[in-house]
């Protein structure tokens, strides 16, 4: 009976010391998190797709619809002012049998204001009035180039006229000049036809 006793109260105890041996032994380091990992992996493409996203519109080339009229006209005019006359002429009686188009007039006239003749220049004005005046999408390009060679027209057709009208006043006073001459010489031939001494007495007619 004392051992069955003393066994009953030695089976608590051995198994109170043994769960408290199992509570006081140290346990092992946790490995860290594998979460931790994982996460830290799509972090790199999250923050480079922004970058790819703003660069790719910056390289896309802008779309084209074909040649721009104003650097077309501009390429012209450094073209036509290069013409010999004939070729000018051969330039401005191709462009006058195509059909209208603002650029079109606006080529004519840059060909019709490098003649510089009066007939052309009043032609070049009224065509570059038209562009002007014309409400398509292609002329509203050309119009300031129009206004621009209007007013160099105009301003070059006043200069021509003024040089002009020098040189008729310049040529009219030559040739009054040039009449007294004559009739000074024609005085001077009468003074040598006459004879000696009535040429020296001053009391002859």
């Amino acid at each position: 009976m004392p051992s069955d006793f003393l066994f009953a109260r030695v089976l608590p105890a051995c198994g109170l010391a043994a769960a408290l041996a199992a509570c006081a032994a140290p346990t092992a380091p946790k490995p860290a998190p594998e979460p931790m990992r994982a996460m830290a992996l799509p972090a790199a493409p999250a923050a480079s797709a922004p970058v790819q996203t703003a660069v790719a519109p910056a390289a896309a080339p802008a779309p084209s619809n074909g040649a721009n009229p104003l650097e077309t006209a501009i390429v012209y005019a450094e073209r036509v002012r290069s013409l010999a006359p004939p070729d000018l002429a051969q330039e401005v009686q191709r462009l006058g049998d195509t059909p209208y188009s603002p650029l079109r007039a606006t080529q004519l006239a840059l060909a019709l204001g490098q003649s510089r003749t009066s007939a052309n220049t009043t032609r070049a004005q009224s065509l570059l009035q038209r562009v002007q005046a014309d409400p398509t999408s292609e002329a509203a390009g050309l119009q300031p180039f129009a206004r621009l060679l209007a007013a160099q027209i105009a301003e070059q057709r006043r200069a021509d006229e003024q040089a002009e009208r020098q040189a008729q006043q310049l040529r009219d006073a030559q040739r009054r000049i040039d009449q007294l001459n004559d009739r000074l010489e024609a005085v001077r031939a009468i003074e040598r036809s006459l004879p000696g001494p009535a040429r020296r007495d001053p009391s002859r007619p």
